[in-house]
Order: structure tokens, then sequence, then C-alpha cells
């Protein structure tokens, strides 16, 4: 039996894990799925305030809560800049970090620093004109959900996102991969956000981690549940 941490990426929330969460569980495996503050169930807490840091001490917090240790460590999307902050914090309590279609960031940068040419800016003219929010959630079909009772699912459970998450710059020691014994990157081909390739080939060429792609949209936990959920479990 392993235990996994699923932390979801921005608009979304530990709903989205539903169905991989389930069949992990079914191995017998401990699947905890928390919902990052302001987001989801907790969108009753979103202020302009709530940051990246914020987000990290979501998770860090849960580890030590729950006394978690050896855990399998997942991010998806946003969720890659969270997970790299809590492995910098609590690689002790980690055996293997996986990227799922993530940003993996570098002392220093945030989401607008690794965004294609003009979109950082559009991003903050966003966040001015709905008040320190990032704007409404995009439609699913961005995210490659597609199906009409998953799009519409998805859809109903999207929340808007703090801003400050995604302008805050993370500070770490160094790439937390080196502390964590075993780490993955999985690349959602089909198709594909344009500026995650980055990532996967930097964990390629440069850093040598394991790397996989999966023939699916971004959200793979809604569109391909059954496959990541092999993947993941393969891992423990």
């Amino acid at each position: 039996m392993a235990t996994y941490i699923l932390v979801h990426g921005a608009y979304h929330g530990g709903w989205c894990w539903r169905d991989t969460a389930l069949l992990l569980r079914q191995q017998g495996h401990d699947v905890f799925t928390p919902t990052l503050s302001g987001l989801g169930e907790r969108s009753h807490l979103l202020l302009p305030s709530v940051n990246l840091s914020t987000h990290i001490e979501d998770i860090v917090n849960l580890m030590i809560w729950e006394d978690l240790k050896d855990v399998i460590l997942v991010g998806h999307s946003y969720g890659g800049m969270v997970i790299t902050g809590v492995a910098d914090r609590a690689a002790d309590r980690i055996t293997d970090i996986i990227y799922l279609d993530a940003i993996v960031p570098k002392n220093g940068q945030s989401i607008l620093d690794v965004q294609p040419a003009g979109r950082a800016d559009w991003m903050r003219d966003r966040a001015k004109a709905n008040g320190g929010l990032a704007g409404a959630p995009p439609d699913p079909e961005l995210y490659g959900v597609t199906d009409p009772k998953a799009k519409a699912w998805v859809a109903a459970k999207c929340t808007p996102h703090p801003f400050a998450s995604l302008s805050e710059k993370i500070r770490i020691s160094g790439l937390p991969a080196e502390r964590v014994r075993k780490h993955l990157y999985i690349l959602c081909t089909d198709p594909a956000l344009d500026y995650m390739r980055q990532f996967y080939e930097q964990a390629v060429v440069t850093d040598g981690w394991d790397t996989m792609e999966m023939s699916t949209g971004h959200d793979a936990m809604v569109t391909e549940p059954k496959m990541l959920a092999e993947i993941l479990a393969r891992r423990a």
C-alpha cells in the first residue's frame, strides 16, 4: 500500500481526482486529494491575498497533521508550482514526485515567467479587471475535456483562482527532485498545452527524470482516469 497526495491545478479542486482516486483506493492505497485554499469547496476562503505560499502551506500542513511519510506527491498543471515548494520544505516525507502536465519552476520564477509571449500581460490585465482574481475559469475544452457529460461536470465545478498565486515567485533552495529518490514527468499530448513541453524536454534532456507521454488532453484525471491510475499505481 502506498500513500498518494494528488494536487490539482488552477481553477480546479480536489474533486477533479474523483475517478483516479477511487481506482487507486480500490487497490488498497491511501489517497489524499486536498483542495487548495480559495478553490472548490473552499471557495468561500477566496481572497486576493491567497498566494502560492498559502497553497504550499496547505499541502505541508496536510503531511504534518496526517503524519504522512513515504508520500508519492503528484501535481497537475499549476499544482507543479505547489509540489515544487512542498518538496523543497518536506523532501524527507516524499519518495516520488510526479508532474502531470505541470509547471516545473526554477528558483525565482512565477507562472507568469513561463507563459508564451504576451500572455502574462493579458493575465495581469485580467486580474486588475477582476479585483485581484484570475478571472472566470476557461472553457473545459482548453483542458481537452470534450465529452458533453464530463465537460458539464468540469464547467460546474471550476471556480475563480487567486491571481497572487500565479504572480508570486517561488523561493526554493535548489531543484527539489534532487532530494527526492524518484521523479517522473508526464506530458499530455492530445491536445497539448503549448507551454508544457518545455518542462518535459528539460526533464528528458537535462535532469534525467523518468518521462512518459499520455495521448489525452491536459485534464488527464478527467479524460483518462483509468490510464492515469495505472501509471500512478506502478510507481508504488
